[in-house]
C-alpha cells in the first residue's frame, strides 16, 4: 500500500527503514517505479558463493522487472552517486545495512565508517538526483550477545539517524505497511 505523496518535491531524498522481511524493499521499489522512468538500483550485496543468497538476488532482480539498471557497489556508495554515470533520475540504494556490514568485514574502524557515512550524507544532500535509501532498523530486538553484534547494531542505528537528517522523507515499514516518520 502506498501513501499519498501529494506534490513531490524534486529531487527527493527518502529513507525507508524496516525490519527483515518487513516489505521495505518492495515498498521502495514500487514507489520508485511509480514516480520515475529512468532508474538505477544500487545493490550493496555481493554474491559470495552462497546458493541461498544467490537465489535471493535472483528473486530481487525478477521482482524489479524491466526498466532498471543495476549497479553493484559494496563499499563506495558516495562515489557511485557522485559520478551518476548513467544520468538517471533516481537511485534506489538497497541496502545501507549491508553496506555497513561490508565495511565491517573489511575491518574498517568505527572512525572510518563514520567518515564514509558523513561522506554519503554530504553526497546525498548535494545531489540534483533523487535517492531512495533502504536500511534495516536493527535496534528493536534484543541486545546482541557479542561485542561485534553490539557494534553493528550501534553503527547501524547511528547511520540511520545521520541519513534521516539529510532526507526529506523517512518511512518506516512494518508488515508491508508504510508509516511516515518525516516529511
Amino acid at each position: 500500500m502506498m501513501e499519498n505523496t501529494g506534490a513531490m518535491q524534486l529531487p527527493m531524498k527518502k529513507l525507508v527503514l524496516g525490519g527483515c522481511r518487513s516489505g521495505k524493499s518492495g515498498y521502495a521499489e514500487h514507489w520508485v517505479s511509480e514516480n520515475f522512468s529512468d532508474k538505477v538500483f544500487v545493490a550493496t550485496l555481493e554474491a559470495r558463493n552462497d546458493a541461498e543468497m544467490d537465489q535471493r538476488i535472483a528473486l530481487h532482480l525478477q521482482s524489479r522487472g524491466a526498466g532498471w539498471l543495476t549497479v553493484e557497489e559494496p563499499l563506495d556508495l558516495a562515489g557511485v552517486l557522485e559520478r551518476n554515470e548513467t544520468g538517471s533520475e533516481v537511485f534506489l540504494v538497497d541496502c545501507l545495512t549491508m553496506w555497513l556490514a561490508n565495511m565491517m568485514m573489511q575491518d574498517f574502524s568505527d572512525e572510518k565508517i563514520q567518515g564514509e557515512v558523513a561522506r554519503l550524507c554530504k553526497t546525498v544532500a548535494g545531489l540534483d538526483t533523487s535517492v531512495v535509501l533502504v536500511a534495516n532498523e536493527v535496534g528493536l530486538g534484543i541486545v546482541p550477545e557479542s561485542a561485534m553484534g553490539r557494534r553493528f547494531r550501534d553503527l547501524a542505528g547511528w547511520t540511520n539517524q545521520q541519513m534521516a537528517l539529510v532526507c526529506q522523507q523517512v518511512i518506516f515499514v512494518a508488515a508491508g505497511l508504510p508509516l511516515r516518520l518525516k516529511g
